[in-house]
């Protein structure tokens, strides 16, 4: 048996074993009569035999070249891709597969692509190059009855748009049909949490993003459930288009339209929340009873026109009609053969085409937080309504007048180091405790503070209200993202639908459908603004009973007696 074969005694012996080997070679070498170049291998230099114990680890590196590994900071493209589409997509923690899983052998490869993974958070999108101008943030509120499709068609979008594979939905439908719940399995995409997929209902606003080629949209996925009205007007809040989904079955149109149903309530929530297009989805096109009929199509829309012009809506210039399906997708990015009748743009398209807002970005930072959590420090979530927020950036959030930090800024769960007006943030804050936080506060720069206090004059309008409403009533405020328990102390004067005349003397109570001017003192202070200055933070919602019974504005803010 040769010598070299066996383990050696020692690494010195071995390398002298190999070292005159090498000689011999090379002098068997040189001795060919062959006028080719003189062949060294690799791993040894021409004049160094000693060179030959580097064998072994530059074998290794030449193996670890070999796979997809990064080199200087940029990542291997394909790697990346074969690793997003294994790991789960619903997983929190990159890099949660086993080697196995990723296709990739010996550790040092795994551990690198642990490392590149960890460093870069992984977006579904590729981040765009940074001479490309930004696109347009726009949020859209999904909105209407308890199961008109909201969920479905928001999970329809993100599949038809790339933002969900293929895999994962065929894991979503196999779990669905395990629970005889086969056609829920869209709406899955967006309802994450185990008792909304039991039951099928929405509780919680789901966000998700997609992009177009003009705009980037985050879909807030608002519950249609008459209990979860208070997490629906959160939504609606940080919107600025809603898409009202309302299902042409037969039957479930009407349930949803008729007194207590969602879509009049939502469709007045949205106008109030400072939506000003809407978006009006008839869904369920495909089922047996409507059968892409233009008749039913054309009744739903007869119904509904009358009472969104009543809520404020132009039906000329603020709504937008169309047809489609959330279950087959049809009329939502392309247009259906089954309905040659309907001749605009199909749904994402349109969103495409709609006209920009105008946002102020130089005007003072205002960022109503939506939702707080503890995570390596304190994170808060809230849409930007004015002002641009960059990192590191020392901030005041009222009213409690703390000094924040900014530590990290995330624009749709995409790290940035700058965000302008209307993008959907998470703030990672220094200088303040979870608990110190509530939903409704806001983050404002300490040159212009918001206006904060207890006391304030609106305009309301009494929308639904059994018996009448007299100074010492009290209700829930949704204002902004803050909800808070306010008390009518006084009513000023009625003011006329009509003419906008004020009455002289003070009315001792009011009823449904009248405006009035009152006083209202909420049980705690609050942020807020007047609707003349900053008209998001100025429209508001008084609540009782699981019903909406007013809307109203914001006129004046009653300074405090101390």
């Amino acid at each position: 048996m040769d010598s070299r074969d066996t383990a050696p005694d020692s690494w010195e012996q071995e390398d002298d074993v190999e070292a005159t080997a090498d000689t011999e070679l090379q002098s068997a070498f040189t001795g060919l009569n062959v006028n080719a170049a003189e062949f060294v291998p690799s791993f040894l230099s021409r004049d160094s035999p000693e060179n030959a114990t580097s064998e072994g680890t530059d074998a290794v590196a030449s193996m670890e070249i070999s796979e997809p590994v990064v080199e200087n900071g940029e990542t291997d493209a394909s790697a990346v891709e074969t690793w997003e589409q294994k790991g789960e997509p619903d997983e929190e923690e990159p890099g949660g597969g086993s080697s196995a899983d990723t296709g990739f052998c010996g550790d040092e490869a795994q551990d690198e692509m642990m490392e590149e993974d960890e460093e870069m958070p992984t977006p579904k999108l590729p981040p765009p190059p940074p001479d490309a101008p930004k696109k347009e943030h726009v949020n859209v509120v999904f909105i209407g009855h308890v199961d008109a499709g909201k969920s479905t068609i928001g999970g329809q979008i993100m599949y038809l748009t790339g933002m969900v594979d293929k895999r994962t939905l065929e894991k979503y439908e196999r779990e669905a049909k395990e629970k005889n719940r086969e056609t829920w399995y869209l709406s899955w995409a967006l309802d994450t949490n185990q008792e909304e997929r039991d039951k099928g209902k929405t509780v919680e606003v789901g966000r998700a993003y997609f992009e177009t080629e003009k705009k980037h949209f985050t879909i807030l996925d608002a519950p249609g459930h008459k209990s979860f009205v208070p997490n629906m007007i959160g939504g609606a809040s940080q919107a600025d288009l809603a898409v009202l989904v309302i299902s042409a079955r037969k039957g479930e149109f009407e349930t949803g339209f008729e007194k207590g149903g969602q879509t009049r309530e939502h469709a007045m929530l949205a106008k109030t929340a400072g939506v000003k297009h809407l978006i009006v989805l008839v869904n369920k096109m495909d089922d047996p009873t409507v059968n892409w009929s233009l008749d039913r199509y054309e009744e739903c829309k007869e119904k509904l026109v009358p009472f969104l012009k009543k809520v404020g809506f132009n039906p000329k210039k603020d709504i937008h009609f169309m047809p489609c399906s959330g279950m087959t997708g049809a009329n939502l990015k392309e247009s259906s053969e089954l309905c040659p009748w309907y001749t605009g743009l199909p749904f994402i398209p349109h969103l495409d085409s709609l006209p920009n807002f105008t946002r102020s970005s130089d005007g003072p930072i205002r960022l109503p937080i939506v939702d707080k959590y503890k995570d390596m420090g304190t994170v808060v979530l809230g849409k930007l309504e004015s002002g641009s927020i960059a990192k590191a950036q020392q901030l005041i959030m009222m009213p409690n007048r703390h000094t924040v930090e900014v530590l990290s800024l995330l624009s749709d769960d995409v790290e940035t180091d700058y965000a302008g007006p209307g993008e959907n943030l998470k703030l990672r804050l220094k200088g303040i405790e979870e608990e110190e936080i509530l939903p409704g506060f806001i983050l404002c720069n300490a040159e212009n503070l918001c206006h904060s206090g207890r006391t304030f004059d609106a305009q309301i309008v009494i929308i639904e209200h059994k018996s009448i409403i007299c100074p010492g009533y009290n209700a829930v405020l949704h204002i902004h993202t803050c909800n808070e328990e306010v008390q009518i102390t006084a009513l000023i004067c009625l003011v006329d639908k009509k003419t906008g005349e004020k009455s002289k003397t003070r009315p001792r109570f009011v009823k449904q459908d009248q405006v009035c001017i009152a006083r209202l003192r909420a049980a705690g202070t609050i942020c807020l603004e007047t609707f003349k200055d900053f008209p998001q933070m100025g429209r508001f919602t008084l609540r009782d009973e699981g019903k909406t019974i007013a809307i109203g504005k914001v006129l004046k803010l009653v300074p405090e007696k101390d």
